[in-house]
């Protein structure tokens, strides 16, 4: 009996030793692991919130040493940054909405097993994600669709994406067959079926979808540069900061920008600095949306492409 009760004894304590050492290494792994990603975007807001010609000695970390609003009173010194950022959100916004209603609608169509060209369609926007027609073609496509100089330019390009396609049609298969029988046999159409079930079930999908598409979307400067350069008025906000960081960058003699900061101020205001507040105002727009799409995103990313 003796014997059987230190057997007893030591699966006991082994059995609660494991989970707190478990525990403990895991909390020191996570700690370690939200520092390393969490510390450059702080170390980033503390440089953007520094003086510039303090920056330069380095040494900063989670606090500046010289602190100053001129960093970003040169990023918003433009008149232009404020019409921009308004194009911005247009565009993030239109893109979105238009992306995700299309998209699924698409991906219904596709899903559909009674459809007879659906494996054919699928095929050929499938093809569509490996083979590009490259970038001359694909301005002289936009110049031939009459969109040069036009705010649809952000908008009708990217309204469907094979890739989130293919995701909202897997995640589509997960459905009960059985819920749109039941809406047929109550005398529902194909459209009504597709808005009263299947896009209310599929909001952790597209909510993921979503957020992938004003990402994008928001974060694009490139198209800007290409068909809108000429209409300033048209200017997004990313390209406008790309702009501003640009001349900071190339500025040798006088490292401030030209429309937003006095001589006075040059000393204040670095590439570097400039950067840093640059990447601050870029991100903190999406980093506001990010937290109402997150308890969507690992469940819909994941049974999106992974069920079949």
């Amino acid at each position: 009996m003796s014997g059987s009760a230190v057997v007893s004894t030591r699966r006991s304590g082994n059995g609660t030793l494991e989970p707190m050492l478990f525990n403990t290494f895991n909390t020191i792994f996570m700690i370690m692991l939200v520092t390393v990603t969490l510390y450059p975007f702080l170390n980033t807001i503390v440089v953007s919130f520094n003086a510039g010609n303090d920056t330069i000695r380095g040494g900063l970390y989670l606090w500046p040493r010289e602190f100053t609003l001129q960093n970003y009173k040169a990023v918003f010194a433009s008149g232009t940054i404020y019409n921009a950022f308004l194009v911005s959100v247009a565009r993030t916004v239109l893109s979105t909405v238009l992306n995700i209603f299309l998209t699924s609608m698409l991906a219904y169509t596709l899903s559909r097993r009674d459809y007879v060209f659906r494996k054919l369609i699928t095929t050929i926007f499938v093809l569509t994600m490996y083979f590009n027609a490259g970038l001359i073609p694909g301005y002289f496509l936009i110049k031939d669709l009459h969109l040069i100089n036009s705010f649809w330019v952000y908008v009708l390009p990217s309204l469907i994406s094979a890739f989130n396609l293919i995701v909202i049609r897997t995640y589509i298969y997960t459905i009960p067959e059985a819920l749109i029988e039941s809406a047929k046999i109550d005398g529902a159409g194909e459209f009504k079926i597709f808005w009263k079930v299947i896009f209310p079930l599929c909001t952790p999908v597209l909510a993921t979808i979503a957020l992938f598409v004003a990402v994008g979307a928001w974060n694009t400067w490139f198209d800007a540069f290409l068909y809108t350069s000429s209409r300033q008025e048209l200017s997004t906000l990313q390209y406008e900061l790309m702009k501003l960081l640009s001349s900071s960058m190339n500025a040798n003699s006088n490292p401030s920008v030209a429309n937003g900061v006095g001589m006075e101020n040059a000393t204040q205001v670095t590439p570097i600095s400039i950067r840093a507040a640059v990447t601050i105002v870029a991100s903190v727009p999406i980093l506001v949306v990010y937290p109402f799409m997150q308890k969507y995103f690992v469940v819909g990313l994941n049974v999106g492409s992974v069920k079949e």
